[in-house]
């Protein structure tokens, strides 16, 4: 089958097109064309998803029948698709556990009990939850809504898993939240994409919470991995949660992966049942942190995370403060 993939540059959407290839369809990316090459093999289509004139243009030689979606930013993005794809087989949409209008902090139960936003304020989970149903809509019985938790893996440009491999592999004394026993749970980007160009050629539908399991490994038992994949001889240096915010460490951004205690005793707990159930792997995570961590060595530089986004990691300053004070 022909599949269409709408990104399919970096990271989730380059591996989907990859998984698509692997499966024998004839795959295409549709992107703006500033960010990069699909994989050998793929058509590269080129345009802006906000233009409803794009997609249309794109597709005038060559339809698909699947869609894998993990590229729509934008309402307009969203009604754009639906008025070119509606017809295809089975579309798999890339959605966010942001669309939940109580994540954070949760917990998320069964998706069918579990409200999404209905608001129309321009942020990121109400967008996602608007696309979801503008594109449902459109594919009744089609379309399949996978509302990702954290991704890992090679080609991840967000860098979160990369900023605590770089640092860990330096060495030496290392800043760490005193919440080791933090849960976490992650999913591997190709084992998301090989499930999500599967259950597009199945034609699954509905919502479902793709992450990895609740309970999977702890932040504690993440760093360790990282420790031992780069063969670092760094030592942890735990600070409280007090002292890290009074000295103006930001969560999840300066420390990647941490959350204050009182979010993260609920963000991490996602009933993944439904995923479980429809086969959504879950690799060993030692398996992710060293894929991650060879590409790495393949990189000389990275380019700024996308979407805007600030590049995560502990400044180095603030490092040396926290440090000094034990």
């Amino acid at each position: 089958m022909r599949l269409l993939v709408l990104g399919g540059t970096q990271f989730l959407g380059r591996h989907v097109a990859t998984a698509g290839l692997d499966r024998g369809h004839e795959v295409a990316t549709f992107t703006r064309g500033v960010s990069g090459e699909p994989p050998a093999g793929v058509r590269a289509l080129h345009g802006d998803r906000d233009d409803p004139a794009a997609l249309p243009a794109a597709l005038a030689d060559w339809q698909p029948d699947l869609v894998v979606d993990t590229s729509c930013q934008t309402r307009a993005a969203a009604r754009n698709a639906a008025a070119v794809l509606g017809g295809v087989h089975g579309y798999a949409f890339v959605s966010s556990l942001n669309a939940y209008a109580h994540w954070p902090p949760g917990p998320i139960g069964p998706e069918d009990d579990e409200p999404t936003w209905t608001s129309d304020e321009d942020e990121y989970g109400p967008i996602k939850a608007d696309a979801e149903r503008i594109l449902g809509a459109a594919l009744p019985g089609r379309f399949l809504t996978a509302r990702a938790g954290l991704i890992v893996g090679p080609d991840d440009r967000v860098d979160r898993l990369g900023w605590w491999l770089r640092r860990i592999a330096r060495g030496g004394r290392v800043v760490v939240p005193a919440a080791l026993d933090q849960p976490i749970a992650v999913v591997d980007a190709r084992d998301l994409a090989g499930w999500l160009v599967d259950l597009a050629a199945a034609g699954a539908s509905g919502g479902v919470s793709a992450t990895g399991p609740a309970g999977m490994t702890t932040f504690g038992g993440l760093l360790d991995l990282v420790r031992e994949v780069t063969g670092s001889d760094a030592e942890w240096v735990p600070v409280p949660e007090q002292e890290l915010l009074a000295a103006g460490v930001e969560p999840w951004q300066h420390l990647p992966l941490w959350l204050p205690a009182e979010v993260a005793r609920t963000a991490w707990d996602v009933d993944t049942t439904r995923a479980r159930a429809l086969g959504l792997p879950s690799r060993p995570l030692a398996e992710s942190v060293a894929a991650t961590w060879a590409w790495l060595q393949t990189v000389d530089q990275l380019p700024p995370p996308p979407h805007g986004r600030p590049s995560p990691g502990l400044p180095a300053e603030l490092e040396k403060q926290l440090l000094a004070a034990r």
